[in-house]
């Protein structure tokens, strides 16, 4: 078994390796392979993140577009401005890739407010 704080870790690992991956290599291979990481790094972080919810159900807002879809949009923003740095450097594209990764950022922290473990409550008398 791995310890907490390696396994915490881990699907941002894949996430920065796949995001550097995608930035350094040039094969299609390499780039297929990095951006699979990161969306794989990014399904792990999205799985987690909903088992450790917080907020009450009932104060969820439901909306039309698929949950998979929803759980991974920012880190979508993030994958489109790497993308955007990396084939689109010159004019006004890398202040839009600037945009992209700030917002999908904000959306991962706002996210992260809501999802913080509890500690489970013992009820056992010694």
């Amino acid at each position: 078994m791995l310890n907490r704080p390696l396994y915490e870790l881990l699907p941002y690992g894949y996430m920065a390796l796949g995001g550097i991956s995608f930035m350094m290599l040039e094969p299609d291979y390499a780039l297929l392979s990095s951006i699979v990481l990161f969306i794989l790094g990014a399904r792990i972080y999205a799985l987690r993140s909903q088992n450790r919810r917080t907020d009450p159900a009932k104060r969820r807002k439901s909306g039309n577009m698929p949950k998979a879809m929803y759980d991974l949009m920012p880190f979508l923003y993030v994958l489109s401005a790497l993308a955007i740095f990396k084939y689109l450097p010159e004019k006004m594209f890398p202040l839009l890739a600037i945009c992209l990764l700030t917002y999908g950022f904000y959306v991962m922290f706002r996210r992260s407010m809501y999802r913080r473990h509890r500690i489970p409550v013992s009820t056992s008398m010694f």
